[in-house]
């Protein structure tokens, strides 16, 4: 009898990559679903603490406000402290988080635990993404991206199916409390079995000025943009002046950026290589336009075609089919032939997913829809993950954390400015479907424009030339 083989050490590096892997997504999973998994259930939370949708919406609000003001500070935290114990803390945070919005007496209190909530789910992402990216490396980015992104990209479209399962069967507390059992799970098993990764810059001192300039500049920025719906417009006083508010502290934090001494929270120069600026931008735009029109797409079925919000859910299933069927596949070609021609690939299945729903004037028939949202599926597989493992390549390993918070503050306020677009074009166009094909075109034309930074990707590997 033969004596066991033992491992080769990429075989069980690959292990090791993959385990690490495994329980940095379930917390991205969870957070991914807490992002829309109250959407369905704001007027159940509305009779039950007796307060008006207006001050309830701010259970959504207050939470996106919360991931974009932490955002940025994630990348610091993460050299100073160490990624590990920086993503524990977060996925704690956010486990306490959702304890406290189960057991809220009131709609203040369970906007200020969503705070909490958010603080931590906003750090997990990036955190976690660049934790993945650095124990990748470059050889094998394309295809762990691959991998990881495929739940994350189903969890947002599986969050207002489970919500409404949650709101029908149980009592809405329970969209928060369900975080529990599983978070408690997932921080037992990553205290134990993630690697160790001490703190980078133990030394770095926090950029405090860059921190009082950016945080509340994205936060203004995005919260205008989220009240743009509810004020009638771009013009109106309620989103102009936080529009304004924001972009003037961010361009000041872009001149401190720039001109100041240490190390900024989010270091503009990195855009100043061609792959990470591609890839960033990329991002920026198809977030504008690919998941802002997720919000779009179940409002009409809701609004237009009277169905309930659980079925509303389960009609946006075929998009995630289609992302599931070639998110891995894309990975792995990226690796070997870079990303361009997948971007562009993709892109151009977006914009033929898109083309039936510009055209809801005319009521085209069920089964096109859901072909068209395949086809939107099969798109977003094939330029996410290569233009996400795009950007870490651009950047050296000790520079990820920092390139994490950068992706993912441009693809949340990308998503905001596409979600405040649609929303302003339905809602000024004629009543009924003619607004949401308006809006759709909009949506066309936003994932058109992001052809031009897949152009400007490097050929092969994201290099920085």
């Amino acid at each position: 009898m033969t004596a066991p083989t033992a491992a080769r050490p990429d075989e069980r590096t690959d292990a090791e990559l993959w385990r690490t892997a495994g329980i940095l997504l379930c917390a991205a999973v969870l957070a991914g679903l807490d992002a829309t998994i109250v959407n369905v259930g704001i007027d159940a939370v509305a009779r039950d603490l007796g307060a008006p949708l207006s001050t309830v919406q701010w259970v959504m609000t207050g939470y996106l406000l919360a991931v974009s003001v932490v955002m940025p500070i994630s990348g610091w935290a993460s050299e100073r402290f160490g990624a590990k114990r920086m993503w524990l803390f977060a996925v704690a945070l956010f486990i306490g988080g959702s304890a406290l919005c189960g057991l809220a007496w009131s709609a203040p209190a369970l906007i200020a635990f969503r705070v909490v909530q958010g603080i931590g789910g906003g750090m997990m992402q990036p955190i976690g993404q660049a934790m993945v990216a650095q124990a990748a490396g470059p050889a094998r980015m394309g295809r762990i991206m691959a991998v990881t992104s495929v739940p994350v990209m189903f969890a947002p479209v599986l969050g207002p199916v489970l919500g409404g399962l949650i709101v029908q069967g149980l009592d809405w507390r329970w969209m928060f409390l369900v975080n529990l059992p599983i978070g408690a799970a997932v921080l037992a098993v990553a205290a134990r079995s993630l690697p160790s990764t001490g703190a980078r810059m133990p030394q770095n001192r926090l950029d405090l000025r860059g921190l009082l300039l950016i945080s509340p500049g994205l936060a203004a920025v995005v919260y205008g943009f989220t009240a743009v719906g509810e004020a009638g417009g771009f013009a109106a006083p309620g989103a102009l002046l936080p529009l304004l508010l924001g972009s003037a502290l961010l361009i000041a934090y872009a001149v401190h950026a720039l001109r100041g001494r240490g190390t900024p929270l989010i270091d503009l120069r990195f855009f100043a290589r061609r792959g990470f600026a591609a890839a960033t931008g990329n991002s920026f735009l198809l977030g504008a336009s690919l998941y802002s029109s997720m919000l779009l797409i179940p409002l009409y079925y809701q609004q237009v075609q009277q169905v309930s919000a659980l079925e509303a859910g389960l009609l946006l299933a075929p998009q995630a089919l289609g992302t599931a069927l070639t998110t891995y596949l894309a990975g792995r070609l990226a690796d070997r032939f870079g990303p361009r021609p997948l971007l562009l690939t993709g892109i151009a299945a977006s914009l033929l997913g898109t083309l039936a729903f510009t055209q809801l004037a005319a009521q085209p028939p069920d089964w096109l829809l859901t072909a068209s949202l395949v086809l939107r599926g099969i798109g977003m597989g094939l330029t996410m993950a290569p233009g996400m493992a795009a950007v870490y390549r651009s950047v050296a390993r000790h520079e990820a954390p920092r390139a994490a918070s950068a992706l993912n503050v441009l693809n949340r306020v990308g998503g905001s400015l596409g979600t405040a677009v649609l929303v302003v074009v339905v809602q000024n166009g004629d009543p009924g479907p003619a607004a949401f094909g308006d809006a759709f075109w909009w949506a066309f034309g936003l994932t058109a424009l992001s052809l031009v930074p897949a152009f400007l990707f490097p050929p092969r590997e994201g290099g920085s030339a």
